[in-house]
């Protein structure tokens, strides 16, 4: 399935991106061409769009991820071709694929099938070089902390607190705790560091959350990079450098233009994770899409445990918009191996593990219902599915009165969700309550994770290691307790354990660190065994990947 998802991309007869940002009322003058099928959309079109009316947001989530797959990004893709079918002004919002994961066991994230972004080969790559400019970006900071400590630091910077972290998009488990400065006196002072993927570093999340590129600059200053010998936070403000990584920047923090495989235009900029950052594109490409387009369909990583919540509580407040709908994809394959089936047999109909696995999907749809918000299930379609089991899903789905329609996005295209998209229309019409948020900036830090993990994992109780609660009395003092809060949790579980697949009860989750990310304006919750360098699998997709003697890539997906 997935050469077969290259094969249709490469097959794919692309429009000129400029003719696409025509359907967006968009000149030629407003781009900056990476080529004839990519292109950044210039700042200034922030100002020329600023009076259109503001287009209706759509979330796309998904139940808890299982290596079977969710095809999340594929529903969204093709959510949007549909609403182009039915003659809807839309337009798509999605993050950038990480590097790392593409070569190791996730795969691209350009969608799948007949509903693909495209050119994926491009975009799952090195696109227009929006990653590469964050590590950058990262790096310097790095750099320049060590050279302050080298030339005589003059902020008294304890090289034994210094938090900020070098970066590399790979997965490079080696990278996670490393020795710098050594090989004698004039090479810096020898201290302990390590590397976060690119996507995990707080860079991603300031462009992710900045609304200009003077916003960029005011929050990439008040991010923390340690503290000093006296327990006094340190910031990039107090290096002096936030003017050079906001120069480094400067066209990263640009919005993204391509399209898809039917020829609808998609907005594809930042890509923090879900589970170890916000999980969402960029609010500069959310909001610009809402001022192109009556619909905007956008996604959130993972599950509606992790990266719909993270859109929901953190992005649209700090954005100023509340969401119209949300639509919660859910696949036969995820939901019996919530019901305790191996992988190795989800092709073999297995109504019972079906049944069993649908208290999963029945926690995402509460956790959904308790920010007020309409919401469709999408039953993504596999070819495996027999019709008994979506006979009883859809039933299931029909007795607790759930909105629903069946998807085939991956072999139909728009075609395949045309139904859905009509569903989803009709939820926001007849939409009855405001949406809400489930906690306030006045909350302590302690009732934000509270909540989170009691309403959205349906935990009983949240517990803290020692140097957690060391953090939280710390952060109050510096006046960081009405930030909001970046929960960092395993995928695969509504718990912190990745093993306990379905709906478990009566758990406990542990905060075991927090890391203030002030420039972002949330601090993160570490639980479980959480890493911010992934590793790569025993078999890492990079192994199957090659080029031809034309130049075509094989093996990408």
């Amino acid at each position: 399935m997935e050469n077969m998802d290259l094969k249709i991309a490469q097959q794919a007869k692309m429009d000129n991106i400029v003719d696409i940002a025509k359907q967006l009322g968009l000149d030629a003058e407003d781009l900056e061409l990476y080529g004839n099928y990519k292109a950044k959309i210039s700042l200034d079109v922030q100002k020329k769009v600023a009076n259109r009316p503001d287009g209706k947001v759509i979330l796309v989530t998904a139940i808890n991820p299982t290596p079977a797959g969710e095809g999340k990004s594929t529903t969204t893709v093709g959510l949007g071709q549909a609403f182009a079918k039915i003659g809807e002004k839309a337009i798509i919002a999605l993050r950038e694929p990480s590097f790392g994961p593409v070569m190791g066991v996730k795969g691209g994230a350009a969608g799948g099938g007949h509903a693909q972004v495209v050119p994926m080969e491009d975009l799952n790559l090195h696109f227009t070089g929006d990653l590469h400019a964050i590590t950058t970006a990262n790096n310097a900071i790095s750099a320049i902390i060590d050279n302050h400590i080298h030339q005589g630091n003059a902020l008294n910077i304890d090289p034994r607190r210094i938090t900020w972290k070098r970066c590399l998009d790979m997965n490079d488990r080696a990278l996670r705790q490393v020795v710098v400065g050594l090989g004698g006196i004039g090479n810096s002072l020898p201290r302990e560091d390590g590397f976060n993927i690119t996507v995990a570093s707080e860079i991603m999340a300031v462009l992710c959350l900045a609304k200009d590129l003077h916003d960029l600059k005011t929050r990439v200053k008040r991010i923390v990079i340690g503290y000093t010998y006296d327990r006094k936070a340190v910031t990039v403000g107090d290096l002096g450098a936030e003017g050079a990584v906001t120069l480094i920047l400067r066209d990263a923090v640009k919005p993204n233009l391509v399209q898809t495989l039917e020829n609808t235009p998609a907005l594809v900029h930042g890509g923090p994770f879900a589970n170890i950052a916000h999980g969402c594109n960029s609010i500069i490409a959310t909001n610009l899409a809402r001022k192109l387009a009556d619909y905007v369909i956008t996604e959130a990583g993972f599950g509606a445990d992790l990266g719909a919540e993270k859109f929901l509580n953190i992005k649209t407040a700090q954005a100023g918009f509340d969401p119209s709908a949300v639509v919660i994809v859910a696949t036969i394959r995820a939901l019996k191996m919530h019901g305790g089936v191996k992988k190795d047999a989800l092709k073999e109909e297995n109504v019972a593990a079906l049944k069993d696995g649908l208290e999963n999907l029945a926690k995402h749809i509460e956790t959904i219902q308790a920010f007020n918000l309409p919401y469709v299930v999408a039953i993504n379609h596999f070819v495996s599915d027999s019709d008994a089991e979506v006979k009883a899903l859809a039933d299931w789905l029909e007795q607790g009165n759930h909105p629903h329609a069946l998807s085939r996005v991956w072999e139909k295209g728009g075609e395949g969700a045309i139904d859905l998209a009509k569903a989803v229309i009709h939820a926001i019409d007849h939409a009855k309550e405001p949406f809400k948020r489930l906690y306030q900036a006045s909350d302590s830090l302690e009732d934000k994770i509270a909540t989170i993990a009691k309403t959205v994992y349906g935990a009983k109780d949240v517990n803290y290691t020692k140097e957690a609660k060391t953090q939280l009395r710390k952060f109050k003092r510096e006046g960081w307790d009405n930030l909001q809060v970046c929960m960092a949790k395993t995928q695969m579980s509504l718990s912190d354990d990745p093993k306990v697949y379905g709906r478990p009860k009566d758990f406990t989750i542990t905060v075991r660190e927090l890391r203030p990310s002030i420039g972002a304006g949330f601090i993160v919750a570490l639980t479980g065994e959480m890493m911010t360098m992934p590793g790569l699998p025993k078999e890492p997709a990079a192994m199957q990947m090659d080029v031809d003697q034309d130049g075509n890539a094989k093996g990408l997906f």
